[in-house]
């Protein structure tokens, strides 16, 4: 029998992140701009099977929040996954690159959701802002809510849960109130439009990244091999739940080719369709806390792998320093983040970030494979995290040289620009080493 990860953060920790901040972290990771702005570009593969979709992305999820559970119980830290890919793959250039590339993974997603939070503030004014317009607000939440970040997990997490609990009762009034409207003829069951729907999934799939927000406080928690699981599975059920609900009172109210058409505010103008301006605000305002909320959690994240990575000499050591309070790498994480929301439409970096999870959740599983005897998983458990993980991304790749090409190129020049940053430092990478 494989033994079972112990406890490994301290007794004394002062200020312990607890259950609720944890899952709020990942509820705010998770329920972010792929809710919101990504129905419209799932509906036109799955049509009013959004809900399938949804699902099946979730149980994608599962497996691979397994894998992350196990790992940061065993391995508690601010790193998160960028000590699981040291631990798996041991320190070079191999698990170099993956953190590098993650790292810029959670950029792309950190840029949907700011581009979304933009996307409703100009449905919310009620008239079209210039594109310019539209950028400077994304730009402006992601500068904002980097600041945020900097008060450490407690807050963030805090944070998170007040930006949760008014989004998840907006969607709860949202659902409620569409059920007598919806129409059981635009609800349909799936006949032979099952590749439709696994690409819809591999398109959403980037709504349930931010479980791995989690293990980022994991070095915060009192006991993490109890509490990082039961906080991650949480967040996804609370989520999952919301996106199954939502989905099909968005379907059963409107025919998918209007959900097309919004795709970039889909939810706004179904509750100003329905319900006039007060469902507007109410949708509106709820959109734009929820991804600002996610663009705090995501750009968290990512500054602490860039600097647990810097920690690990796979990266200039520069980048794990702080100045002045404010760390070197929140600031470059958020002006790479800024430039991101600049040059890339949404519909691009959508795309992209679910790619680049996909992949990554596959190659930190391969990683967990061979360490097994240090966190005690079921191989049978990973083996599956694998396979569903490359599947959906062989998937959604395929789909996207077709329909959106600019995003996979991206994607693959994101995996090359990882390689060549770790390839510079990897010499500096072999003194370190990411056991505990």
């Amino acid at each position: 029998m494989r033994p079972s990860p112990q406890p490994s953060a301290p007794a004394s920790i002062a200020n312990p992140v607890k259950l609720a901040g944890a899952t709020a972290l990942g509820i705010g990771g998770m329920m972010g701009a792929g809710l919101y702005s990504l129905l419209g570009m799932a509906s036109q593969h799955a049509g009013d099977q959004i809900a399938i979709a949804f699902l099946l992305g979730a149980a994608a999820a599962a497996f691979s929040i397994y894998s992350y559970a196990r790992l940061g119980a065993a391995f508690p830290g601010s790193g998160g996954a960028a000590n699981f890919t040291v631990a798996g793959f041991g320190p070079g250039w191999l698990s170099g690159s993956l953190n590098v590339f993650q790292y810029l993974a959670y950029l792309v997603a950190a840029a949907l959701y700011a581009a979304a939070f933009a996307e409703y503030a100009n449905a919310l004014s009620g008239q079209s802002m210039p594109v310019w317009a539209t950028r400077l607000c994304a730009v402006t939440v992601v500068i904002a809510f980097s600041l945020v970040s900097l008060l450490g997990a407690k807050t963030v997490g805090r944070a998170a849960s007040l930006a949760m609990g008014f989004t998840i009762l907006a969607l709860i009034i949202f659902a409620l109130a569409g059920i007598p409207d919806v129409q059981p003829s635009h609800l349909t069951l799936p006949t032979d439009n099952w590749q439709g729907i696994v690409i819809a999934a591999g398109v959403l799939y980037v709504n349930y990244q931010g479980f791995g927000v989690v293990t980022n406080a994991s070095g915060a928690m009192q006991n993490p091999s109890r509490e990082l699981p039961r906080a991650m599975f949480l967040a996804l059920g609370v989520v999952t739940f919301l996106y199954l609900v939502v989905s099909l009172v968005t379907v059963g109210i409107w025919p998918t080719s209007t959900i097309e058409q919004d795709s970039g505010h889909v939810l706004a103008s179904i509750a100003q369709g329905v319900w006039g301006t007060p469902g507007l605000i109410l949708i509106s305002a709820s959109a734009m806390l929820a991804t600002a909320a996610a663009v705090n959690a995501t750009i968290f994240a990512a500054s602490n792998i860039l600097s647990d990575t810097a920690q690990q000499g796979t990266l200039p050591r520069l980048l794990a320093h702080s100045e002045k309070g404010v760390s070197n790498a929140l600031m470059l994480s958020a002006a790479l983040v800024s430039m991101m929301v600049v040059a890339l439409p949404l519909a691009v970096v959508g795309q992209m970030a679910s790619m680049a999870f996909l992949l990554v959740y596959a190659l930190i599983s391969i990683g967990h494979w061979r360490i097994t005897h240090k966190t005690g998983a079921r191989r049978s458990i990973l083996g599956a995290a694998i396979g569903i993980n490359f599947v959906l991304f062989v998937t959604l790749f395929r789909s996207a040289l077709y329909d959106s090409p600019t995003s996979a190129y991206a994607l693959v020049v994101l995996l090359i620009v990882a390689g060549l940053i770790a390839k510079c430092f990897s010499r500096n990478a072999a003194r370190f080493s990411a056991s505990p």
